[in-house]
């Protein structure tokens, strides 16, 4: 008797291990397929931007260093993984290859407006080469047009805003105050565009 309850017992422990041993696998078996071909998060994101100042409007080029994707993103397609998904860009990251110039945007720009320590959007794509951009900067949500390409797993937009759409005129004019003497010009006069140029290209992995 004491024998049929020790083989009992050592095969109910074998089912226990075996059944323990097949869910995780299966777990693990979901998790895996569960990974997207296309992941932002996981791509090389580069969000550049063009700026002008003096009347000759001379370019002033920078990028921002982070970005976070907070919803979306993930897809088997690469334009899925695009169209839809939502991004968070903190002002901080601003890299302009000027610590000076940095600073300035930041306090007399960025910090001007009201709730902008990020810069948010989403994404839509309305065909083959337009899309738009829910753009949320100084409490205003705007929809900014973008052309777009797709070559292989590279991604690339294009667009020019003008941050006076966003109620942002008086931040225009405090970082032109800020840097007067910079942003005259040959003909004596300080002007700070609020035309804006972004390009962003993204290479997926």
């Amino acid at each position: 008797m004491k024998k049929l309850l020790t083989l009992a017992t050592v095969f109910c422990l074998t089912l226990q291990v075996t059944s323990c041993k097949t869910e995780a696998k299966k777990e693990t078996e979901t998790t895996t397929a569960k990974k997207a071909a296309y992941s932002l998060k996981e791509a090389e994101t580069i969000v550049g931007f063009t700026a002008y100042k003096t009347t000759e409007k001379v370019p002033v080029k920078g990028q921002f260093n982070k970005l976070n994707i907070t919803s979306g993103g993930e897809a088997e397609t690469l334009k899925d993984a695009i169209n839809g998904a939502e991004f968070s860009i903190p002002v901080s990251s601003i890299e302009t290859n000027d610590a000076s110039r940095n600073f300035k945007i930041q306090k007399f720009f960025f910090q001007v407006m009201e709730n902008t320590l990020s810069l948010t959007g989403k994404l839509q794509l309305e065909d083959e080469s337009k899309g738009t951009a829910e753009f949320t900067m100084n409490g205003i949500t705007q929809k900014l047009p973008f052309n777009y390409t797709i070559d292989g797993k590279k991604f690339t937009m294009n667009t020019t805003m003008d941050v006076v759409n966003w109620n942002a005129q008086n931040a225009v004019d405090s970082l032109n105050v800020a840097c007067k003497e910079l942003h005259t010009g040959p003909d004596g006069v300080s002007k700070t565009w609020s035309e804006v140029a972004i390009n962003v290209s993204t290479t997926f992995k």
